[in-house]
């Protein structure tokens, strides 16, 4: 069925408004074509940058473009869905960076505190695309939320979310970094957004205040050195060099978003599935590295942190507590925890337990 221009405006604003209704904050629509942004995606994968992030040259050019990874794609819908729990105070970000400071506390990623965004995500899309489809009939489209190559970032700065900030995340003038992107790939010829400027000028903020300096150039990021990658995505041992930079964060790391100017305006998520669960805002590395496998398991039902599994989540730990030896050299409790992992079953665990031992100067 053929849409008259004026039919498909009207259905590009119907699809906004119905996505602000289903907890969206904001949608765009972009065209298929992404231009140049494969020859920058191969620069890097080139450079080695992506570590052990195999999927992220595994699917060649379709990637950069939609329509080879989903035939009849002629538009892209990009979705923004705010992360920051409800209950965030106004000083949200100084409150994240002084429990940075304290080095018996474990720090999680925010957007990880709550429910699996995946699945708040693709659950979302799913019932705007059949709202469309209720509404004009049937029609081509797939759902994507972090899930398959598709360069979210490139496909949400095209269609006007925002733009790319020198940490490689979307900026948004009204929202900041905190939020989540999703995507519908659809071969509706919906009129396109346009793009906005970028506002970032000369800051480097988020450059200067990486732990690990992976941020090795503006939009450019060495994910081998990256926290978030080192705890969640790195399957084998923690480079020891890397170790005493990752502090008490055991799961990503907030500070290239902590310290940018723009999230002053992040937004608080109006729905529940974001709230923090099993007090990850508040919770001891002692407490988290007490949890046995089955805890684990049970409490991050639906978390994104339990993809990492129980022996990873337990690494994390046990370099945190390693580095709490600079101002907690020997402190009883951190060393009573460590010992009691001293002779777990996983050689991957027991080298870090091995190397937070000798930290607090224990062999």
């Amino acid at each position: 069925m053929s849409h008259s221009p004026e039919q498909l405006a009207a259905l590009a604003q119907s699809i906004k408004d119905w996505g602000r209704e289903l907890g969206f904050a904001e949608l765009r629509i972009a065209d298929a074509d992404l231009g140049q942004a494969d020859a920058g995606l191969q620069q890097w994968l080139a450079a080695g940058f992506h570590g052990q992030m195999d999927y992220m040259a595994a699917h060649g050019s379709k990637r950069a473009r939609p329509a080879e990874l989903v035939p009849g794609t002629v538009r892209v819908i990009s979705a923004r869905m705010d992360y920051l729990p409800r209950g965030a105070g106004g000083d949200w970000r100084g409150q994240e960076t002084r429990r940075q400071q304290d080095p018996s506390q474990a720090v999680v990623s925010v957007y990880a505190r709550g429910r699996d965004y995946h699945k708040v995500l693709r659950t979302r899309l799913q019932q705007l695309a059949s709202r469309v489809a209720a509404h004009i009939g049937p029609f081509g489209y797939r759902a994507f939320t972090d899930s398959a190559p598709v360069m979210e970032v490139e496909i949400a700065q095209q269609a006007g979310l925002g733009w790319r900030g020198k940490h490689t995340l979307l900026l948004s003038r009204d929202a900041g970094s905190m939020f989540f992107l999703g995507e519908i790939y659809t071969d509706l010829p919906l009129p396109v957004d346009a793009p906005v400027e970028a506002h970032c000028g000369e800051c480097r903020a988020c450059i200067d205040v990486c732990p690990t300096a992976a941020i090795v150039g503006p939009g450019r990021l060495d994910a081998r050195r990256c926290i978030s990658y080192l705890t969640i995505e790195l399957k084998d041992s923690i480079p020891a060099e890397l170790r005493p930079l990752i502090g008490n964060r055991v799961y990503g790391c907030d500070d290239c978003q902590l310290h940018c100017p723009w999230n002053k305006f992040a937004q608080r998520s109006p729905l529940p599935d974001f709230d923090v669960r099993n007090r990850l805002d508040a919770a001891s590395l002692v407490e988290l590295f007490g949890w046995t496998a089955e805890e684990f398991e049970q409490r991050l039902e639906g978390s994104a942190i339990r993809r990492i599994g129980h022996e990873r989540w337990l690494r994390n730990i046990a370099v945190a507590l390693g580095n709490a030896a600079g101002k907690q050299r020997g402190d009883a409790r951190l060393v009573a925890a460590l010992r009691a992992r001293a002779d777990h079953p996983s050689p991957l665990v027991r080298e870090h337990v091995q190397w937070a031992l000798a930290r607090h100067g224990h062999d």
